[in-house]
């Protein structure tokens, strides 16, 4: 039996681990939770029942029954967390993205490394319906030589009803930081390439018109593995609370020597296209039966099978924040 403590509620995503940790209690318990803002905090107590006991971050980390801390502060925060979490002993688990520096990753890599820690992530996008019909797809060899791949990751901006803290300067860190993280981990998983060459990154204003210094659009062109051709957008340009229901979100198209395939987030599966074939394949998939916390418990404990390891948080962690770091260049 596990015990994890979770450190900041600053995004909703957070709470599906939270959940999902009340779910698996044969395997993991909660230890505790800490929460510093007052809003957020009365917000986890009364909209999602989370139960605070008044202990500090430090109480957490000084807690020896505490074997696990997950991470859900805003963005700029996460890397320092999570880098006190790994000094004091504790395996983590963040919301993505768990950082929004490479050095900070270098020292969360480094730390991991040295004492023997895991690293996890919250990649909903590995656990989808289509993951694991188009990786056994390009695996097998039928999709031939991936050449390109394009996806589309557009989000509502929402403004109002998603966190404030967003929009202020060192707190969110960048929006390819922010998205691009799910579709670039996405094509590594898929493909087994890694980024190689950024050719163009981009990210500007367009929306957040009451936040003019928040560049809330974003693409990029980049290359993977030997020669794989990735374009994105993952702009916050979406139509306001209706992105989820819109048949292209996380959109996913990857063209191969003997074909192509197809898949978004809409419910449905995989729309695969070969050569010669006289109609395409539609593989309609399960979302996966694994979570976040089962995978991450058995990575702790040497089991075969996770989904997402902590040598590939890092290594999607690492090349997305370089496109980032591009894209801010330009």
């Amino acid at each position: 039996m596990k015990r994890i403590a979770f450190a900041g509620f600053r995004h909703g995503h957070i709470y599906a681990l939270y959940n999902q940790c009340l779910a698996a209690s044969d395997i993991v318990e909660i230890a505790g939770a800490w929460e510093e803002d007052e809003a957020a905090r009365a917000a986890a107590e009364k909209d999602h029942g989370v139960v605070f006991d008044g202990r500090s971050f430090d109480d957490l980390l000084a807690d020896p029954t505490v074997d696990i801390i997950a991470v859900g502060d805003y963005y700029g925060r996460r890397g320092e967390l999570c880098i006190r979490a790994l000094e004091a002993g504790k395996h983590v688990i963040a919301d993505k993205p768990i950082c929004t520096d490479l050095g900070e990753l270098e020292l969360i890599e480094s730390l991991a490394e040295k004492k023997g820690l895991k690293v996890g992530c919250m990649l909903s996008l590995r656990y989808s319906r289509y993951t694991a019909p188009a990786k056994e797809i390009i695996s097998s060899g039928r999709l031939g030589e991936v050449t390109a791949v394009s996806f589309n990751g557009q989000h509502g901006l929402d403004y109002g009803s998603r966190p404030m803290w967003y929009f202020k300067k060192g707190k969110h860190g960048g929006v390819i930081n922010d998205l691009a993280i799910h579709g670039v981990d996405l094509v590594e998983y898929l493909t087994g390439a890694r980024l190689t060459k950024i050719d163009a990154a981009r990210c500007w204003n367009k929306f957040a018109d009451k936040e003019p210094d928040f560049r809330d659009c974003a693409q990029f062109m980049a290359r993977f593995g030997d020669g794989i051709g990735v374009q994105a957008d993952v702009s916050y340009a979406a139509p306001c609370h209706v992105e989820w229901g819109l048949p292209f979100y996380w959109q996913f198209i990857i063209w191969g020597t003997k074909g192509v395939l197809r898949f978004a987030e809409d419910g449905r599966g995989v729309d695969a296209y070969f050569d010669y074939a006289d109609k395409p394949e539609y593989i309609e998939g399960e979302p996966s039966a694994r979570d976040h916390i089962h995978d991450f418990i058995d990575e702790i404990d040497g089991k075969p099978g996770p989904l997402v390891t902590t040598a590939e948080v890092i290594a999607s962690s690492r090349d997305t924040l370089l496109i980032q770091k591009a894209a801010e260049a330009e």
